[in-house]
């Protein structure tokens, strides 16, 4: 029934659900209600992701098939016990309501998770830093490679330039953790032992970038100009800036049908680099019962 409204209580928070019939993916007839029901399920392992970070959230109102917005800062009406934190905008995407600032919820708690996702907030977007008590921005605690692939290149691609990236991570004593990004391509991040700041990331994702590109040319691209990408994975370094974010695991996507960016075992990566046809996008169902079997594949602490 449109319009209908329930009133919840999460974690001691009393929290109003709306229109739970409403459906976001009509391809599937996925329901508001199963997406809320989805992150509640999964938040034992997503919030530990979202620790500390501040969440960009990517909004559907009307469901996927409709038209979505970004929102950065905290939005209007938010109850008062939701965490935030005051970053500033140097560098970062959108404008700004409190002048050179973006004020930025902290999802910390399943309560908060409810909170954002009933606004229809599918994706849940993250830097690559964490922010103290008082919300100031620490430097990275991790590093992100994005494997972009142009067609006719695809995910058994991507999985194929994984294993290089993978290598390339180990020879600096970085170990990677893969997981496939519920849109086209993979991710694979690291956690950083070493006190970099942003610069200093995005410079060693580019220059890892640029070593596969001269051994593997026909392979790999590090150039950002779409025409170049054609049959090749691009190796996008540059979402390790300040300003830029990407997926957290765990998020569902706000394509076609409810997919996820799913953590995924090395053994996945390497069955896909040798048969394309062995690995996939997961839907969200699929995830749920990953996490069943299997926990958290998520580097820990990363």
């Amino acid at each position: 029934m449109a319009g209908s409204e329930i009133r919840a209580q999460i974690d001691g928070r009393t929290l109003k659900i709306s229109n739970l019939e409403k459906v976001l993916y009509p391809v599937t007839g996925t329901t508001k209600g199963e997406v809320l029901d989805y992150y509640a399920r999964v938040s034992p392992v997503l919030l530990p992701h979202l620790a500390d970070r501040a969440v960009t959230r990517i909004r559907w109102p009307h469901g996927v098939q409709e038209a979505s917005f970004f929102e950065k800062n905290v939005p209007a009406g938010a109850p008062s016990w939701l965490r935030t934190a005051e970053v500033p905008t140097t560098g970062s995407r959108g404008s700004s309501r409190n002048g050179d600032t973006l004020v930025f919820p902290i999802v910390d708690s399943v309560a908060a998770l409810t909170y954002l996702v009933n606004l229809a907030s599918l994706e849940l977007h993250v830097h690559q830093w964490t922010v103290t008590k008082t919300g100031k921005p620490r430097n990275p605690n991790r590093l992100v490679i994005d494997l972009d692939p142009g067609e006719p290149a695809g995910l058994g691609e991507c999985c194929e330039v994984a294993l290089l990236v993978r290598d390339k991570l180990a020879e600096r004593d970085l170990d990677a953790s893969p997981v496939t990004s519920g849109s086209k391509g993979l991710h694979l991040y690291a956690r950083l032992p070493a006190k970099l700041d942003p610069d200093g990331t995005t410079a060693l994702a580019k220059e890892i970038a640029e070593e596969l590109q001269a051994e593997h040319p026909n392979k790999v691209t590090a150039m950002m100009t779409k025409s170049r990408r054609s049959g090749k994975v691009f190796l996008d370094w540059s979402q390790n800036a300040g300003s830029k974010t990407t997926i957290s695991p765990y998020s569902l996507r706000g394509r076609e049908k409810p997919y996820v960016a799913t953590p995924r075992s090395w053994a996945e990566v390497e069955e896909g680099a040798a048969d394309p046809l062995a690995i996939d996008h997961c839907r969200f169902e699929e995830v749920l019962e990953r996490v069943a079997d299997q926990g958290d594949l998520f580097l820990s602490g990363a």
